[in-house]
């Protein structure tokens, strides 16, 4: 038996029983993920499976995305299961390294609730876990000092940022995962949504980030960008979230599975951490759309393994991903989409997206080259190195060039 176990995997192991009985006695499983509460749950889990002849690993980093694909390409695939998202299992598909459930579910899984099976062209590709979305994240003491309402739009946000600038209490009083790449590329997208864009012309794969939305949402980001941390191009949701614990960072625009920490006791004193709330997605302009997207985080099967480490990790991920991986510390982790989850208080933001007709992001085969275009131009724009006409002409020109490569265009 072997286990990669490092820090929150260790704890979420033990939170886990010893050992379960998965339904299987030898097999190899080898997870990949990303690095955060929720998913170090999920893997402790699926490790509650190991056995004498049960080989058990997981890779829970922020650089999963850089590393699934390549995981998962030889065979037998170094990877057995990737845990994905709405844009992550896009880019796997579209290099056929997952393998349909169907079988597997008529098999081991018919309990599993038709909700939180993923289908594609009339297969299940995923069984997701849990639901998420970026929303308000505040300080109550600090708004309540100044008289302040908690926003409800970035345009609030701002008035807000200024008030607690000029009385003092922060410098840098706006936070979020505005890390060049990904992040702020997702930051761009929640927000160009936000103002009624559209990424692209309807029933094709043609770019349309070029016009006044998009020029709206980048001095948007710009805009906000001058009340947080001068070094806030290097800052994820990690980063943030700490700045909201040290007392440097009052508003945010935050993911809801990150929200758990800041009540957690751990590393947020009792003052802030019982001033902290959640509100709504934030609006922006006047086209009535929330500027956030939903999300899903699910687990997969990999193609390029044999029949009988498929059914093992099958059979894990379904015990890593069940109702007995529910307690009360992890309860709080994130909006569980599993059968006994009973909502807190810091799940309301995602429950608040959904109830205000949020977008999910968009799951196409050509999304993840949009992202990626984007990942690569913004920051120049914040920096002021290029106008918001040449940043979205570039925007475009980087998608179009990589989507007629791809044969999309």
């Amino acid at each position: 038996m072997k286990i990669l176990v490092t820090g929150l995997l260790a704890s979420a192991i033990a939170l886990s029983t010893a050992h379960a009985d998965c339904g299987f006695d030898t097999g190899r499983i080898s997870i990949i993920g990303v690095d955060f509460p929720a998913i170090h749950t999920v893997a402790g889990g699926a490790m509650a499976c190991s056995g004498e002849n049960i080989d058990v690993k997981a890779n829970l980093t922020l650089e999963h995305t850089k590393l699934n694909a390549a995981g998962m390409s030889g065979y037998p695939a170094e990877y057995t299961s990737a845990i994905v998202s709405n844009s992550s299992i896009m880019g796997l598909m579209n290099k056929s390294l997952l393998r349909p459930l169907d079988e597997l579910i008529a098999k081991h899984g018919q309990d599993i609730p038709k909700n939180q099976l993923i289908t594609f062209d009339g297969k299940v590709m995923a069984v997701a876990f849990l639901a998420n979305a970026q929303h308000l994240t505040y300080r109550k003491d600090v708004l309540q000092q100044l008289g302040l309402e908690p926003p409800t739009s970035y345009e609030d946000m701002l008035v807000a940022a200024e008030a607690i600038r000029k009385a003092g209490l922060s410098q840098f009083p706006l936070g979020g995962a505005f890390k060049a790449g990904w992040h702020l590329a997702q930051e761009f997208i929640n927000m160009y949504l936000g103002y009624g864009g559209e990424l692209y012309r309807p029933g094709s794969a043609e770019p349309t980030v070029n016009n006044a939305q998009g020029v709206a949402a980048l001095n948007m980001l710009k805009s906000l960008s001058a009340y947080m941390n001068p070094d806030f191009l290097s800052h994820d949701h990690n980063d943030t979230t700490a700045e909201m614990q040290a007392g440097n960072v009052m508003l945010m625009n935050m993911w809801g599975s990150r929200l758990g920490r800041l009540q957690d006791g751990e590393g947020t004193s009792p003052e802030i951490a019982n001033n902290i709330e959640v509100g709504g997605p934030l609006m922006v302009g006047d086209s009535g759309k929330p500027a956030t997207t939903l999300w899903w985080a699910g687990w997969t099967v990999a193609q390029n393994i044999s029949d009988e480490d498929a059914e093992a990790t099958f059979l894990a991920m379904k015990n890593g991903t069940s109702p007995s991986i529910l307690t009360d510390k992890t309860m709080r982790q994130a909006a569980w989409t599993i059968e006994g989850f009973q909502p807190s208080p810091f799940n309301y933001g995602v429950f608040a997206s959904v109830a205000a007709g949020a977008q999910p992001y968009p799951m196409l085969p050509y999304q993840a080259l949009m992202h990626a275009a984007l990942s690569r131009e913004i920051a120049d724009f914040l920096l002021g190195q290029e106008d918001a006409a040449a940043t979205l002409a570039d925007i475009e020109a980087a998608y179009t060039a990589s989507a007629k490569e791809k044969g999309f265009l």
